[in-house]
């Protein structure tokens, strides 16, 4: 088949292509890159900032490259908003993309109407990025959020394209659940591709060695993503235990650092709010880091897996964060085991070859070619 991954978050497209390449099949990658992860791809659209005249000179760019997006089997889009345009101008790109191709997907991968949606609106989640139990999260994050996809051109358009679609895979248990109820004969899960063959192990921790706590601050987001409550509870187990335990934190550093500060590591506290691993936390996994984070019964039930627990699930609150990385300062004997069990895990569910070849079984048999 010959495959278009129109955008890109988290290497998700690029990783996705890899085992698609693999397989034999022709993949195209066309985004910015994830915009300062720098992602590779194949045909780069990046618009440098929000200005009036960038926005002109990318408007013009993508549209001379349209000609370039004709004649695949599948189109695949990252998101309803799939390039660095107002929401108003992706229909026609998209109208087009649909006329002049094959079959048409939206993935489900992150910040859009149904999730933001589902979150505010029913019980669907104990907690989440919106809510914990019937209580609604405020904050300023949030609200940017709701009025960017709530009553909005966005959440039209996210609309319009869920609806016409010829299928909508989906990468966590979370927004599967989104989508699932509104279309559920044209929504899967398909886990996220990882690299494993790229990932090296890393060596088995030292006895007696301090546990390397790795964690990413992104000061914009930290509230939002949970990592202040996560680094407050990690800066206590710290001054608790000084000498058996050290936090490696990376904030706004190039990826390449940030890597090398990560495969030094033991553990990783990554999503405060989520039930899932998300890709920054499967790549960790894969090269035996143990994630802190998401790791809920559905996140295993969804995947069928009923050997590995690998993930310290921690609730969305402090002090559960500062008992589970206590528990595991006080027993560092679990740390080998889980982190062969949490490249396991990987290998098992993640393999980007497996996942790219669920990707084609799903675009192959989606019933769903509206001429």
């Amino acid at each position: 088949m010959k495959i278009l991954l129109l955008g890109e978050y988290s290497n998700v497209h690029w990783t996705l292509a890899e085992g698609l390449r693999s397989l034999g099949h022709q993949a195209c990658v066309v985004s910015h890159g994830d915009f300062w992860k720098n992602y590779r791809r194949d045909i780069s659209l990046v618009r440098p900032t929000q200005g009036k005249w960038d926005g002109i000179r990318y408007l013009a760019k993508v549209l001379a490259t349209l000609p370039r997006l004709r004649g695949y089997d599948v189109v695949q889009l990252i998101n309803p908003c799939f390039l660095e345009l107002k929401a108003e101008r992706l229909y026609a790109i998209y109208n087009y993309l649909r006329r002049h191709n094959g079959k048409v997907f939206l993935g489900g991968y992150g910040m859009d109407y149904y999730w933001v949606h589902t979150c505010r609106t029913t019980q669907t989640f104990r907690y989440s990025d919106f809510n914990f139990g019937a209580t609604l999260r405020d904050s300023k994050d949030i609200r940017h959020e709701i009025a960017d996809w709530i009553d909005s051109e966005k959440s039209r358009l996210n609309q319009y394209i869920a609806n016409d679609c010829d299928g909508i895979p989906t990468g966590l248990y979370e927004y599967y659940a989104c989508y699932h109820p509104h279309f559920p004969a044209k929504t899967t899960f398909i886990p996220f591709p990882i690299n494993i063959d790229s990932l090296s192990p890393k060596e088995p921790r030292p006895e007696g060695r301090p546990i390397r706590f790795f964690i990413g601050i992104q000061r914009a987001r930290s509230e939002y993503k949970g990592t202040d409550i996560m680094l407050r509870a990690l800066e206590r187990v710290h001054q608790q235990y000084p000498d058996q335990c050290e936090i490696v934190k990376a904030e706004s550093v190039p990826y390449d650092e940030y890597q090398h500060m990560m495969n030094s590591s033991d553990a990783i506290l990554d999503q405060l709010y989520s039930y899932t691993p998300a890709m920054n936390a499967l790549l960790a996994m894969g090269k035996g880091l143990i994630l802190v984070g998401g790791g809920e019964p559905e996140n295993y039930d969804i995947i069928h897996e009923t050997e590995l627990r690998p993930i310290i699930n921690v609730l969305p609150n402090e002090e559960d964060v500062y008992h589970q990385l206590e528990q595991l300062v006080l027993h560092p004997e679990r740390i080998n085991q889980l982190s062969e069990e949490s490249r396991l895990y990987v290998e098992r569910h993640h393999d980007h070859v497996k996942v790219a070849q669920q990707y084609v079984d799903f675009w192959n048999y989606s019933q769903y070619k509206f001429e």
